[in-house]
């Protein structure tokens, strides 16, 4: 038994949609701390305009009543409060009347560094908009709601999962050069126990997995677990954590392995770290070339955030949260959460382990 996210949605289309299968009956959700980090994503600085206009909230559909889950697939909808703007240019169906609001030009001007040339060659597209819309980071709040209803099931073994910013580059002279930033943000995840993933084969192995769901985030460039890159740096005598026991059983003074050994969660806290490039899209834009003329021009200018790191540590949050309770859901399975609790109890009492 495992978790699954399936979603759907464009930036500027009337909303973004979210499936989650594999969650146990019984799971009390809080709309208000779904929609609490769906608020902390369109927060931070650099953020564009439309962070003002969206303000995001989470709407159910299915899967849910009376505040908890019925173990069967959970539906929920976060709303694209700009499409008003876009109802002809982003029309599902073929728009009526004359043309109006935006996206009512076709898009011929591909971003460096953007979905946009690679998507459009891809899928035969005469319209970029038709590539750039699905790959616009706006669909991560729909992954943000996902992960806040891991965190929740998380929450019920004891497993705190939490993102910050270790490194931005200076917005504010970013913002007068018209220009954009990126960064670093560390995931942390405290009392996982040991057992989670395995060795057994790549796609079981947790780091890959958490390295996937991190590197599936807009924008990210590059990911390491632990110590990662610095490890390669070092003897190994000093590269691994060693380890020891006391009376309240083993641990180590260390964690340079980000707790994960083997693919497989050895008890210590996990830490994930994620490079974020700057944004593609430049109010100075790069040079480009126009697909319908085949003449060099400046690429599209379209509103965007100067930075986004601290809506990204929220991202990978969720994300490591989702994998995670993906994770436990394999581990300790169950049809509802009392099960789930129960499976949980009697491992830990088997291996004799308990979070420091």
């Amino acid at each position: 038994m495992t978790l699954e996210l399936a979603t759907a949605g464009e930036s500027h289309g009337p909303a973004l949609v979210g499936i989650v299968t594999g969650l146990p009956a019984g799971l009390l959700l809080e709309r208000d701390a779904i929609d609490a980090d769906l608020a902390r994503r369109q927060q931070g600085y650099g953020r564009s305009p439309r962070q003002q206009l969206e303000q995001d909230r989470v709407e159910v559909l299915a899967g849910l009543r009376h505040g908890r889950t019925l173990g069967t697939p959970l539906a929920f909808v976060v709303h694209n409060r700009d499409h008003k703007n876009w109802e002809w240019g982003m029309s599902p169906w073929p728009p009526e009347g004359e043309p109006s609001g935006k996206g009512t030009k076709p898009v011929t001007l591909p971003r460096p560094g953007h979905a946009d040339l690679a998507g459009t060659l891809k899928f035969g597209h005469a319209d970029t908009r038709n590539a750039l819309e699905r790959a616009s980071a706006r669909q991560t709040a729909i992954a943000v709601a996902a992960g806040a209803v891991a965190k929740a099931l998380l929450r019920e073994i004891g497993i705190e999962v939490a993102g910050s910013v270790v490194e931005m580059g200076d917005v504010d002279e970013a913002k007068a050069d018209r220009d954009t930033v990126g960064g670093i943000v560390e995931v942390r995840a405290r009392a996982v126990p040991p057992g989670l993933g395995s060795y057994a084969t790549k796609e079981d192995r947790l780091d890959a997995r958490l390295a996937a769901a991190i590197m599936g985030i807009q924008a990210v460039k590059g990911v390491e677990i632990g110590a990662g890159f610095e490890l390669a740096g070092e003897r190994g005598s000093a590269a691994h954590d060693e380890i020891f026991k006391d009376e309240r059983g083993l641990y180590r003074e260390t964690n340079r392995a980000g707790g994960m050994e083997g693919g497989v969660s050895n008890g210590e806290e996990i830490v994930v770290r994620a490079a974020m490039k700057p944004l593609p899209t430049l109010m100075r834009p790069l040079q480009s070339v126009d697909l319908e003329t085949g003449e060099p021009a400046e690429a599209l200018v379209e509103r965007s955030d100067v930075a986004a790191v601290e809506a990204l540590s929220v991202v990978a949050e969720a994300s490591v949260a989702f994998e995670l309770a993906r994770a436990a859901r394999e581990k300790f399975g169950g049809d509802a959460v009392g099960d789930f609790l129960a499976a949980h109890a009697a491992y830990l009492e088997r291996i004799d382990w308990t979070p420091r």
